[in-house]
């Protein structure tokens, strides 16, 4: 987790931005929160695949049904704007490290209890991320957050839909590789059709990698050709891999994927009585320190925009001689805004309600009564006045004027004039519109041209 950049966007759709939470070749992940304080993960899709046309519309399906995979292993998606310059989805933020970091940089390959829990939980994501009509296409150890409750999956944002993908494959069009070298099933890496058995050959690595520490089809130093052409050639390295589970983790990567099991199969064989902690001490200790470094993560820390000179300067700058001698003058220049950038949304900004329109609702309600009181004669008699004939029809003009003060204002638009304001003249605009048809009804339009001539 880092802090935000002078080019991060401040704000995502209503999500304001803490925190960078990671990069890939599709796009960014920032931590975010929502106005309510929810704290999510925001994916945005970098700018050079947002303008290719059929990535934006696999991608908008795919929110979609992202939307329906549901359960425990998940992280489930909040919103998205798929139609946005910059498309961008939000997810359930899960506190919690992932697999790769875990693996690598602060424990070591993970004891055979906490693998075959791993292999359990990962094994039941992927059953309903292929019942939602999806395969994941990525799943790799940095795609997998490990927390205290079990692993979740991550990342949908380069799943495709399985049904439309033999014959119409992203790669061919757009020269990208969708996955990760070392993570990738050999029918994917050749480009065949693709179905739920390739997430399955993933998920075998990814084991294979949280049990050993390597990577089952050789190190990175050896580069992604190396590591493609290993992975549909060779077998895999699983020494050091626990003996009860170096059946199960082989047969995920057989080069046939009618002959790997099936996610419910992994699932059976790998279920167990719940232990009270499936992840060592050290681990648990980890994931408290991480738990606590999110929470020192406040807005007064969100990196600043590169001040321009246009900005006013600070009360306490230096004056200009106070410069070193030999300092060439800098003229930093305003970063550009990205396209995900909201230019109009400010959650942060909540203006007072303007007087004159609170005079509107008076107003509106006001003759709302008027019109009421003029035209009905139970009112008359409660308040001992007559109107005579030529006033009642007045109550007309009245109920619309009432509702064209009231109207206005039952436009969309963020922050103005307030949910409780708008929602009482939009009840002031229902009664006069209300009050208008009555009268109508009471009194015909042909009658009030006769009554009121030159004002109908």
């Amino acid at each position: 987790m880092d802090q935000l950049s002078p080019e991060d966007p401040t704000h995502i759709g209503p999500y304001r931005l803490i925190a960078r939470l990671g990069a890939g070749g599709m796009g960014r992940v920032y931590l975010a929160r929502s106005e309510a304080g929810r704290t999510v993960a925001v994916k945005v899709v970098q700018p050079e695949y947002a303008g290719h046309p059929e990535f934006r519309k696999r991608f908008a399906r795919e929110v979609v049904a992202a939307r329906r995979v549901g359960g425990t292993w998940t992280a489930a998606v909040l919103g998205a704007d798929t139609d946005a310059r910059v498309p961008w989805v939000a997810t359930q933020y899960v506190p919690g490290l992932d697999l790769h970091t875990l693996v690598t940089e602060d424990f070591g390959p993970l004891p055979e209890p906490s693998v075959r829990v791993l292999a359990h939980g990962l094994a039941q994501a992927l059953g309903d991320i292929h019942a939602a009509g999806l395969i994941h296409r990525d799943l790799k150890p940095s795609n997998v957050l490990v927390t205290v409750d079990g692993p979740r999956v991550i990342d949908f944002g380069i799943a495709r839909a399985l049904g439309g993908i033999a014959g119409d494959s992203l790669r061919t069009r757009t020269g990208m590789l969708i996955g990760s070298p070392g993570f990738m099933s050999p029918e994917q890496v050749r480009g065949l059709e693709l179905g739920p058995a390739s997430d399955v050959f993933c998920l075998g690595a990814v084991l294979a990698h949280a049990a050993t520490g390597r990577l089952p089809f050789g190190s990175t130093d050896s580069g992604p050709h190396a590591q493609i052409f290993r992975v549909v050639q060779e077998d895999p390295d699983l020494e050091g891999v626990p003996e009860g589970l170096l059946l199960l983790i082989r047969e995920c990567l057989d080069k046939d994927p009618a002959k790997r099991p099936t996610p419910q199969q992994i699932a059976e064989r790998t279920a167990t009585a719940e232990p009270t902690t499936w992840l060592p001490g050290k681990v648990l200790a980890q994931l408290g320190r991480h738990a606590a470094q999110l929470l020192d993560f406040g807005p007064s820390q969100i990196a600043v925009r590169t001040p321009t000179a246009l900005d006013s300067a600070p009360p306490h700058a230096a004056p200009p001689h106070a410069a070193p001698p030999h300092a060439a003058p800098t003229h930093p220049a305003q970063p550009p805004v990205p396209a995900y950038a909201p230019v109009s949304y400010s959650p942060q900004r909540r203006p007072g309600v303007p007087p004159w329109r609170v005079l509107r609702l008076i107003l509106s309600i006001l003759l709302a009564v008027m019109a009421l009181a003029i035209s009905d004669p139970a009112v008359e008699e409660s308040l001992g006045i007559a109107w005579t004939d030529s006033i009642r029809p007045h109550g007309v003009i009245m109920a619309a004027l009432g509702a064209a003060l009231a109207l206005p204002v039952a436009h969309r638009a963020h922050g103005r004039p307030g949910p409780y304001l708008a929602s009482a003249l939009t009840v002031a605009f229902s009664v006069n519109v209300f009050m208008l048809l009555w009268h109508l009804r009471v009194a015909p339009v042909s009658d009030l041209h006769l009554r009121i001539p030159g004002l109908l």
